[in-house]
């Protein structure tokens, strides 16, 4: 019994010397071109793996790679009438692939002629912006008038995943129909904040940390609190409409800036949508010393 153990341990480790000079043989041959064809190719199949997430094709991508798996099996096992079906479909399914992920080949095409490929995941492009701009400014203004209370709360760099959590998941695009339907009295999730990811509605009525900032205006509400904790919290950008004078306030990095116009607001967002952090603080305090008649 003891003899057994040894020479099975002796075995072992031959295998593992085997092993590592076979790797050590292999990582000798590799150069640095090899690396960066590596490099390129792994994040290429990243890049691709973004785009097909979520999506229909990667359902059918995950179906695809279970029958390779289970034809490597059966040519392991030699089972040859598994193996021949399998193949035969195999050929079929290469054919057919095209006509299947037709939306999605479209879609890749459109993001490469775009641009949008080599841009970081979950940039938007300027047409996005525009489109994601006009529609908030729109709701805005519309809610301001109707004096419909909202909180809008638009991610940056900082994650609110922890926040969108306490929420109502919702991953819509972003209209002015859809955040009017939102925060229209009386409806289930007009209570509480919404949080834009992207160009999409992530979640509806969250929850939002209130700040502890003690001289803060009496004629502020729940909402601008709300919008000034979450703003010293992260770097997020949080639109205020107040239910009780219609007027439109932007929140961040602790700072609130009210009364603003249609313009202000269009021109407020695109800035911290597109723009560095440092553009967007320069410009706010060229827009307050404006609106004080304090002109340089």
């Amino acid at each position: 019994m003891q003899f057994d153990i040894i020479n099975n341990v002796a075995v072992f480790k031959k295998w593992v010397m085997f092993l590592l000079t076979n790797i050590n043989s292999l990582i000798k041959t590799i150069g640095i071109l090899d690396v960066i064809d590596i490099l390129v190719v792994a994040y290429f199949l990243f890049r691709i793996y973004l785009m097909l997430k979520n999506t229909r094709a990667a359902v059918l991508v995950k179906g695809l790679l279970t029958l390779g798996a289970i034809m490597f099996i059966s040519r392991w096992l030699n089972l040859h009438v598994i193996s021949w079906v399998l193949e035969k479909s195999m050929t079929v399914l290469i054919v057919a692939l095209p006509i299947v992920f037709q939306p999605e080949l479209r879609r890749a095409l459109e993001q490469i002629g775009r641009g949008r490929l080599f841009r970081k995941h979950g940039e938007l492009d300027e047409y996005e912006v525009d489109e994601m701009v006009n529609s908030i400014t729109s709701a805005a203004i519309v809610m301001g008038r109707r004096k419909i209370g909202a909180l809008i709360v638009i991610e940056r760099e900082i994650g609110l995943e922890e926040r969108i959590e306490t929420g109502v998941a919702i991953d819509g695009l972003i209209s002015d129909s859809l955040l009017l339907n939102i925060f229209e009295k009386d409806t289930p999730l007009h209570d509480g904040a919404v949080i834009i990811r992207g160009n999409r509605i992530a979640a509806a009525s969250c929850l939002l940390p209130l700040t502890e900032m003690r001289n803060l205006s009496q004629e502020l509400g729940t909402r601008h609190r709300a919008a000034l904790g979450i703003s010293e919290q992260s770097d997020a950008v949080i639109l205020v409409v107040s239910e009780e004078t219609g007027t439109i306030s932007l929140a961040r990095n602790g700072t609130l800036q009210r009364y603003l116009t249609a313009d202000d607001v269009k021109e407020f967002l695109k800035a911290s949508i597109t723009r560095p952090k440092a553009d967007f603080k320069q410009m706010l305090r060229e827009k307050i010393r404006d609106l004080r008649g304090d002109k340089k």
